[in-house]
């Protein structure tokens, strides 16, 4: 009986709850015109239409919903933007509205909270740390001062492979390696491939770190149970930045004492010398703090290095695949360069071929399938009320499949992007909102500048120098099915056996 009874006032406390939420939500609609919505259940929301790769699922909801979609995940209300029309709205036109980014418990802990650039509010240290990036960190003038770092690393990833061929590779891993390399040589002056070395160790922790960032907490959709740690993340999260924390204390201290002892002058400065320059000068308009250092340098190597070897290794999959593009890239580029020499980052403006490979990839397969902001303030969008603090999710993966954008969008057709004069009106730097794969406006990805020098110079060298066999009789294909992570990586890495066909000096 006493069981009985324990039933019922669980039922009955159920259906009170549903009574309830139905109420609020309907009051809150009388008052507000929200965008169209699927149901909502009790307590959770609209979490139950949630799967392993959100995008995907968001994707669903609009096809069914609309372009502008709104949604209650625990207690957080989020919009889905998934036309260009309504990223435009977001991202340009309310830009002012949406400048701010939500806050994600297991990112914003290991990013030191505020003290990150990427996670922080719009204000000022965001404003000082953005134009930061654009003149002296990112700006092409340090591009240029670096730009001899990439060449020899970029000739010691094709004699690397030179050494496996006929030897099957994996492709991720050595792209791993190349913008890990070049990341933490143009930052730290340091490489990754000594396993006993600090840059090794510290691409270790901030790939574990980036993991962790990306998981999703229930803590932040669910008020009642962010204390109890349900996922058992506390600890992890606590160990991987002290672990973090150790590392860069060191390099930080042995770049302090190697500044003391070297001339002003005296030779090129990385990253890490031009912040501790910042956070000495006492008459900068910022101070930076050690925590603002360790962040950026966390989030160059994390954000950095993935984005772009996922980006070539999804081209690479798609050229497997697709063997006549990748024989017209290489025509391409034979008639451009010859078999005398290796490709150039100066080469890459006259191969619009290549370019538009890089954007048919980009679209079909974005190191960033989900951009994410939240409204500081009402706003109104296509007729739509969103109310302050909503999280914008804008779907940039859909829009690349959206069939009323893309003729066939989900074939890989690098033409899409040639017009009659063999170039494209459309660029990859958030000017056109069907192809946003660096976002768009002020919050654009500052490493932009950056991924587009080592993106298509890497997968250029490697269409040039090697043909690439898949199975047992080098004709096989490869699946493209997603995998889970914040930069969009494929489910099974791609593995491939590079065959030599241009023999260079470079490659001896």
């Amino acid at each position: 009986m006493a069981n009985f009874c324990d039933y019922l006032v669980l039922l009955i406390v159920g259906l009170a709850s549903i009574l309830l939420l139905r109420f609020l939500f309907t009051k809150s609609c009388i008052k507000q015109c929200l965008p169209p919505s699927p149901i909502a259940l009790p307590i959770i929301g609209h979490l139950y239409l949630l799967r392993n790769l959100p995008h995907q699922a968001f994707y669903n909801i609009s096809s069914r919903y609309g372009p502008l979609v709104y949604l209650l995940f625990g207690s957080k209300p989020c919009v889905l933007v998934s036309s260009p029309e309504m990223a435009k709205q977001v991202l340009k036109t309310h830009e002012f509205c949406f400048l701010n980014r939500p806050k994600r418990t297991n990112l914003d802990y290991i990013t030191y909270g505020s003290a990150d650039f990427v996670l922080a509010p719009y204000g000022p240290y965001w404003r000082f740390m953005k134009k930061l990036c654009m003149t002296e960190l990112l700006g092409g003038r340090i591009l240029q001062q670096h730009l001899p770092i990439r060449a020899e690393e970029f000739k010691l990833f094709l004699k690397g492979l030179r050494e496996k061929v006929n030897v099957k590779v994996n492709i991720g891993d050595e792209l791993s390696m190349l913008a890990n390399n070049i990341i933490t040589r143009m930052a730290l002056r340091r490489r990754c491939w000594d396993v006993e070395g600090e840059g090794h160790q510290l691409i270790e922790v901030v790939r574990e770190m980036t993991e962790l960032g990306g998981k999703f907490n229930l803590g932040d959709m669910l008020w009642f149970v962010k204390k109890f740690d349900l996922q058992g993340f506390g600890k992890r999260l606590k160990s991987v930045r002290s672990r973090y924390d150790a590392i860069m204390e060191k390099i930080i201290k042995e770049h302090e004492d190697a500044r003391r002892k070297r001339k002003e002058d005296e030779g090129v400065r990385d990253l890490l010398d031009i912040l501790l320059d910042i956070y000495a000068d006492e008459s900068s308009d910022i101070r930076l703090t050690r925590e603002n250092i360790k962040a950026f340098i966390m989030n160059m190597i994390g954000a950095g290095t993935e984005t772009s070897a996922c980006t070539i290794e999804w081209a690479m999959a798609e050229l497997v695949n697709n063997p006549e593009v990748m024989a017209r890239a290489r025509q391409e580029i034979d008639s451009l360069v010859g078999k005398g020499r290796l490709v150039e980052e100066s080469d890459i403006p006259n191969l619009p071929y290549v370019q538009s490979i890089i954007k048919e990839t980009m679209r079909l397969h974005p190191t960033g399938p989900l951009i994410v902001r939240q409204s500081t303030g009402d706003c109104n969008i296509n007729g739509y009320d969103i109310p302050a603090r909503t999280t914008v999710f804008v779907n940039v993966w859909a829009i690349g499949r959206d069939q009323n954008i893309w003729e066939n969008p989900l074939e890989f057709r690098p033409e899409r992007f040639l017009n009659e004069e063999g170039q494209s009106p459309l660029d990859l730097k958030g000017q056109n909102f069907e192809l946003l794969s660096f976002g768009a406006g002020r919050r654009s990805c500052p490493g932009a500048s950056l991924a587009l020098q080592i993106i298509p110079t890497t997968l250029a060298g490697m269409i040039h120098c090697f043909e690439w066999k898949v199975g047992e009789d080098g004709t096989g294909t490869v699946d493209m099915d997603e995998g889970p992570g914040m930069a969009l990586p494929r489910a099974h890495t791609l593995h491939c056996i590079p065959v030599v066909r241009v023999h260079t000096s470079a490659l001896v």
